[in-house]
């Protein structure tokens, strides 16, 4: 089965020297990774967002899926319909934590090509998104 979760929204504003839990955006979907491509789109384009959290059977976040990464995959030779997220995530992460500061996750950002970060805590569980303003 899977499941979607709703996490609420942060309201505090980013400013420069703070570290991410203070400014990382709470509100997001979890996705299990058992989720198929297909629905997961279908989740995406319903709670008009940009990307999912993703999880393993454990709750543990394996990373963050976009819908580009998703409609990209679909025109790919290896999709089906049966294709699920797990298949499509060969690493876990890149991730962040809660207690780095905006200047380290962004750097994670640039290094690793990415527009948004999972914030997890010790343990893995997702705690939310940090993503640099535009």
């Amino acid at each position: 089965m899977t499941l979607v979760q709703m996490q609420t929204r942060s309201t505090k504003a980013p400013a420069v020297g703070r570290t991410v839990a203070e400014v990382m955006d709470t509100a997001g979907l979890q996705v299990y990774d058992d989720m198929t491509v297909e629905v997961a789109l279908s989740v995406l384009a319903s709670a008009r967002t940009g990307h999912l959290l993703v999880c393993d059977d454990s709750s543990l976040c394996v990373g963050l899926i976009t819908h580009a990464r998703l409609a990209a995959f679909r025109e790919s030779p290896a999709y089906s319909d049966r294709v699920q997220l797990r298949d499509i995530f060969r690493d876990r992460g890149p991730f962040t934590s809660p207690w780095a500061t905006m200047a380290e996750a962004g750097h994670t950002m640039r290094h690793s090509d990415v527009d948004a970060l999972p914030v997890i805590d010790e343990q893995g569980s997702a705690l939310g998104v940090f993503a640099l303003a535009r």
